[in-house]
Order: structure tokens, then sequence, then C-alpha cells
């Protein structure tokens, strides 16, 4: 009797030990918060099977236990979400901002926000974001319709290209989920329908798509390829 106990205690501690390694690996820590910040996007990311709602119930599988703050407005541009962001997001104090913002600075065309200002707006959002001590994961903007060769989808790459240089030089955690969302689409058959698969509307994502960006999120924030695995099968449980 003494040796099974003995044995349970072990397997126990190894247990805990290995919950508390894998936690070790990503880069939020038990009872933070995080704040997504976005447009419709977003707001729809916190939806059931949205990406803002895979990304905290993945998180909190792991024994987390993280609370969140949605701030996702539709058709919100950089301009918006700067105004908005001490209201929405600082004085909630998270320890963690995404920010997805880009879209409708350029869809929305001439009322759109061109890329100078924009450039401005966010880097002022993440320097807010960060004199308050939140730490921020910048998302590259996802597409508009899924064709990258049209001109809107051109017109948004010097965006995500200015986003990718921002990351690198605020140290902030980066998800290319532009970049992913390209590949991704190369990897549809040839006769697949067009213009719906990562999205319901060529702009806002279906199932697929908020997959797509809840695992840009979690790469960004440490999660290994295997992990992420694991949880797209619990996402797609029925």
């Amino acid at each position: 009797m003494k040796l099974l106990c003995f044995t349970v205690a072990v397997l126990m501690t190894c247990l805990s030990t290995f919950e508390l390694n894998a936690a070790d690996k990503v880069a939020i820590t038990k009872g933070q918060k995080i704040a997504f910040l976005g447009d419709s996007i977003t707001a729809a990311g916190a939806r059931n099977g949205g990406y803002c709602d895979l990304v905290m119930k993945t998180l909190n599988g792991r024994g987390l236990e993280l609370t969140s703050q949605y701030a996702g407005i539709g058709g919100h541009k950089s301009n918006q979400m700067l105004a908005r962001l001490e209201k929405d997001v600082l004085d909630h104090k998270p320890n963690w901002m995404t920010l997805s913002c880009g879209v409708n600075d350029v869809w929305h065309g001439e009322r759109g926000v061109a890329l100078k200002p924009y450039k401005k707006n966010i880097t002022e959002i993440v320097d807010q974001a960060q004199a308050a001590g939140i730490k921020v994961v910048l998302l590259t903007s996802t597409m508009i319709k899924e064709d990258q060769a049209n001109d809107l989808n051109q017109k948004l790459a010097p965006y995500n290209q200015f986003i990718r240089k921002l990351a690198k030089k605020k140290k902030c955690l980066l998800a290319d989920v532009n970049a992913e969302m390209q590949a991704a689409l190369k990897e549809f058959p040839a006769d697949a329908e067009k213009g719906k698969q990562l999205t319901s509307d060529g702009v806002h994502m279906n199932a697929l798509g908020n997959q797509m960006m809840a695992k840009g999120v979690l790469k960004a924030l440490g999660l290994s390829d295997e992990e992420i695995a694991a949880a797209e099968t619990e996402w797609n449980k029925k």
C-alpha cells in the first residue's frame, strides 16, 4: 500500500511539473487579461467559434485562468481605434493587447486612412499600450477578397509590410495572418468555390478563417505546432 501511494504521489508530481513546463513555454501567464482591439472581424471574433473566443478557450484549457476585454467595432479604422484606445482598452488594464487593423483603412477608399496617417495611428496605439505596461501582439491585416492580385490587396500590402517592421522595431509579437491566409488559399483544390474559402463574403472570417487567425495568435504567444494541431482537433470535434 505504501508503495502504491508513493507511486501515485510521484505520478501526480510529474504531471503537475509537465503542466507547469507546458505553461512556461507560453508568453502569457496565469491570471492575466487580454484585450482584443479591432474592427468587425474582431467583433465577430468574440463570438462562439470566433478567433478571439478560440484563443481564450485554448489558453484557458491549459489552466491559465485568463480574462478578456473584447474591443472590436464594425467599420472601425486606425484613427477610430486610436481615439477609443483609452476607454476600450487602457482603462480595463489588460496585460496583453492584440491589434488587428488595416482592412477598413484600405477597403473604405476615400473614407479610409492613407498609409502615412495609418502608420502614425498604429505607432501611437502601440506606444500608448506599451507605456501602460501592456504587451502587444500585432496581426497583419487579412485579405480584401480572396485574391491577392486585386487592387485592394495590392494597396494593403505596404500596410502589412509596415506592421511587420513595427513589430520588430517595438519588440511586439507578430501574427502574420495575411501571409498564412495567402499560403492557405494556394492549397485549396482548383475546382473549389472561389472567394469563400476562409471568409463568408471575401472579408469577414468563416469558421476556417477564424481558426487560421486563432492559430496565428497562439503561435505568436508561443504554442508549438503540435499544441496548435491538438487545439484545432478540439475546435473541430462535433
